[in-house]
């Protein structure tokens, strides 16, 4: 049995108080918005090159605990070291009672397969493939990014399904779990060259080929990356799909194609005009807000 332990503040005083709590014994504290659910609540987004985002107005800072005759007063005292209670009304404190689960087992009931298509599907190593005659790509949620739930990775995988063709040569840039290009290599791509600036997310898609059957050339953004391919698909994030305009034109053979994601549809136009010097994009998909740009060299 644990004790969760809830309780509101600003945006001020959320991080002081949650480092106060782990200082007091929790195992572990988040901060989330006490509007979530309502009208009130404000979604946080952030990516290089952004202005930072504050907490919300009106946060809730959540600590786990083991169960102790004196948990209310470390929790006081923790706020009072936060600044809460001193010169004005200490926050309520809100306890409840979290029983042991399988936590493995209750994280993965959290992922079940991912139709992509008819011929494409995302599975879990834990689960059986509902299809066994489609293509089904074994990964797991892991350190780096890609599981197939995201609506950028779907935008992504639909388009790579219909553009691969056997014998073509692709590169992911921002490869993340390689989940993009291990479907590429599925879908019959002879070369596929992964790049990520992260070294955990290079791990990560290595060990994601192998247990797929596939071979994938990966290499640290920081390399030079020279070549051009048929085909370059980059699930990023706006600002350093801009920044990287002319590398990512650059590696587009002549008569290739490239799909950019990690873009919201408001953010659309930005992208289409920093690429416009190199090569015309237009929106060539849309789910749940954002948005795949498409282009031919």
């Amino acid at each position: 049995m644990w004790v969760s332990v809830a309780l509101e503040t600003d945006a001020a005083h959320a991080d002081a108080l949650s480092e106060a709590l782990l200082e007091a014994g929790a195992i572990s504290a988040s901060v989330e918005d006490a509007d979530a659910g309502t009208e009130r609540e404000t979604p946080q987004f952030g990516e290089p090159g952004s202005p930072t985002t504050p907490l919300w107005t009106t946060s809730r800072v959540v600590a786990l605990f083991e169960p102790a005759n004196d948990l209310i007063g470390r929790v006081t005292a923790a706020a009072h070291a936060a600044g809460l209670g001193v010169n004005d009304d200490l926050p309520e404190i809100h306890l409840e009672e979290v029983a042991e689960q399988d936590w493995v087992r209750l994280t993965q009931s959290q992922f079940d397969p991912i139709r992509i298509s008819d011929r494409l599907w995302i599975v879990p190593s834990w689960h059986d493939a509902p299809d066994p005659a489609a293509i089904n790509l074994e990964v797991d949620p892991g350190l780096a990014f890609g599981t197939g739930s995201h609506p950028t990775t779907r935008l992504c995988l639909q388009w790579l399904e219909g553009v691969v063709a056997p014998g073509v040569s692709v590169l992911d840039y921002g490869c993340g779990s390689g989940i993009l290009g291990i479907a590429a290599a599925r879908l019959g791509a002879a070369d596929v060259l992964g790049v990520d600036i992260d070294d955990a997310a290079l791990t990560s898609a290595r060990y994601n080929a192998e247990r797929n059957g596939v071979t994938l050339r990966l290499k640290h953004s920081r390399e030079p990356l020279t070549g051009q391919f048929d085909l370059v698909v980059a699930n990023i994030l706006t600002n350093p799909l801009c920044v990287l305009a002319p590398l990512l034109a650059g590696r587009i053979a002549p008569g290739g194609h490239v799909a950019l994601s990690g873009v919201l549809a408001t953010q659309a136009e930005q992208v289409i005009d920093a690429y416009q010097p190199h090569i015309a994009l237009i929106v060539g998909a849309e789910h749940d807000g954002w948005v795949r740009l498409e282009g031919m060299k």
